[in-house]
C-alpha cells in the first residue's frame, strides 16, 4: 500500500525529528541538553489538573458537540472579550484538538486550489505544509534585519492571486512581536487588498515587556470580520499534553470548520474541554510566574549568546532565541551545523532552514537555567572550535 502523492509529499516536522534523534540518543546513554521543542517545563495549573482528574472520576466522559461544549465555547467568548476587546457568540467559536489542528481546520475551509497565502519568515514548521496540502501557495516574505515584518517586502508579494495572510505574533520561531502600528499597517493591506487574516495568537500571553499583543480582530468591526483567530492551551497555561485548542471566525467559517472536522476526527477530547474550561474561568496564578520565570530565562541566554558573539535580537515574547550562526555554517547550511552540534556537543538546537530562513538556529528556553547554561557551554566551545568560514 502506498500513500497518496499530496500526503507522500508532506515534509517531516524538523523539530519533531530533532526531539526524536535527541531522546534517541539520550536513550543510548548520551548526556544530551534538547533546546530543540516548544514545549513549557512546568506542570499544568493545579485547577486544570483538578477538573481533569473530576471530569474523569465524575463517569460521565462522552462525546461532546464536534464544535465543543456550550460551556467551553460561551468561556472562550468571554475570554476573549476580556482578553481582545471583541465580542464573540458561541457560534462563532469552534473548539479543536489543539491550535494546530485549529489552524489546519481553518486553513483547510478558507484555501481554494491556487490560492496564495502571504507567510512572513521565518515561519513554524508546518503553516508551509498545511497551506501547500490545503491547495494554497505559500508566498514567502523574508523580515527586515531585526526579523520584525518587512510592510514594504509585504506589499510587493501581494498579487492578484493573493486571498491571505497568516501571521503569528508572538512568533515561532523568533519570540519577535508585532508593534500596535506594524499589525494596524498588515491589517490596513489585508483590508484595502481584500484578504482574510489568520491570527495565530497561541503566545499571545507569553509577552515580557513593552506593548501587548494587539489582534487584528480587535481593530475594527470590518477586520474582526475577515480574521480567524487561533488560540490554545498548550503554551499560556503549559498544557501541551492536553491537546486543545479553538479557532474564533466569523460564523460561516466557524461552521465550516465544526464541519470538516465532524467527519475527520470527531469531537473534542472531553476531559482537556473540562480542564480548559477550568483554566479559562479565572487565570491561575501558576501563569504569571511561569510567565516571569520565561523573562528571567530570556534574560539570561540572550546575554551568554551575546557574549560568544552570536548576533540574536532580543525577543520580547514566546519563549525562543533565533541567532545568525552563517559566519559559522560550512555548504549544508544550519541543517548541518545543527547536526554537527548534536553529534559533537550534544545539544539539539533547531536549524534555520527549518523555518524557511537559513542560517540561523532557534533555542527553546523552555527548560532550567541549569540547562540553559549548559547548553551554552556546548555551544560556546562548539562555536569557538568551529570558527568562522
Amino acid at each position: 500500500m502506498r500513500p497518496n502523492k499530496q500526503v507522500g509529499a508532506i515534509a517531516l516536522s524538523t523539530t519533531l525529528a530533532l526531539d526524536a534523534r535527541a531522546k534517541e540518543l539520550i536513550a543510548q546513554g548520551r548526556d544530551v541538553v534538547n533546546m530543540s521543542v516548544g514545549e513549557p517545563d512546568f506542570d499544568a495549573p493545579a485547577t486544570v489538573q483538578e477538573a481533569a482528574v473530576k471530569s474523569v472520576q465524575g463517569g460521565k466522559v462522552r462525546y461532546t458537540p464536534a464544535e465543543g461544549t456550550p460551556a467551553l465555547r460561551q468561556a472562550i467568548a468571554k475570554h476573549l472579550l476580556a482578553t481582545r476587546g471583541v465580542e464573540y457568540l458561541p457560534s462563532e467559536i469552534t473548539v479543536c484538538h489543539s491550535a494546530k489542528h485549529a489552524l489546519s481546520g481553518t486553513l483547510l475551509s478558507l484555501i481554494e486550489p491556487g490560492d496564495e497565502v502571504l507567510m512572513l519568515l521565518p515561519a513554524w514548521v508546518s503553516y508551509v505544509e498545511i497551506v501547500r496540502y490545503a491547495g494554497g501557495v505559500p508566498v514567502l516574505v523574508k523580515p527586515r534585519a531585526d526579523l520584525g515584518p518587512d510592510l514594504a517586502a509585504i506589499e510587493r508579494a501581494t498579487s492578484a492571486r493573493t486571498r491571505g495572510i497568516l501571521l503569528n505574533s508572538p512568533c515561532n520561531p523568533t519570540g519577535y512581536t508585532m508593534t500596535h502600528a506594524e499589525v494596524r499597517a498588515i491589517a490596513a493591506l489585508a483590508e484595502s487588498r481584500d484578504l482574510w487574516i489568520v491570527s495565530d495568537e497561541i503566545y499571545r500571553r507569553l509577552v515580557h515587556e513593552g506593548e501587548e499583543n494587539l489582534s487584528p480582530a480587535s481593530l475594527s468591526p470590518a477586520l474582526r470580520a475577515r480574521t480567524a483567530i487561533i488560540d490554545g492551551a498548550s503554551k499560556a497555561f503549559a498544557m501541551t499534553g492536553y491537546r486543545i485548542g479553538f479557532v474564533a471566525a466569523p460564523a460561516p467559517l466557524a461552521a465550516a470548520v465544526g464541519r470538516l472536522h465532524s467527519q475527520l476526527t470527531g469531537c473534542p477530547n472531553a476531559v482537556s474541554q473540562a480542564a480548559y474550561l477550568a483554566a479559562l474561568a479565572a487565570e491561575p496564578p501558576e501563569v504569571a510566574r511561569m510567565c516571569a520565570e520565561f523573562r528571567r530565562r530570556r534574560d539570561h541566554l540572550v546575554a551568554g549568546l551575546a557574549g560568544m558573539g552570536l548576533p540574536t535580537p532580543v525577543p520580547r515574547g514566546a519563549f525562543y532565541t533565533y541567532s545568525d550562526i552563517s559566519s559559522l555554517c560550512d555548504e549544508r547550511g544550519s541543517k548541518g551545523f545543527c547536526e554537527d552540534l548534536l553529534e559533537q556537543e550534544n545539544l539539539a538546537v533547531v536549524p534555520g532552514s527549518a523555518f524557511e530562513l537559513d542560517g540561523w538556529i532557534r533555542l527553546s528556553y523552555a527548560t532550567s537555567l541549569r540547562e540553559i547554561d549548559r547548553a551554552l557551554e556546548r555551544l560556546g566551545r562548539f562555536v569557538a572550535r568551529r570558527g568562522v568560514k
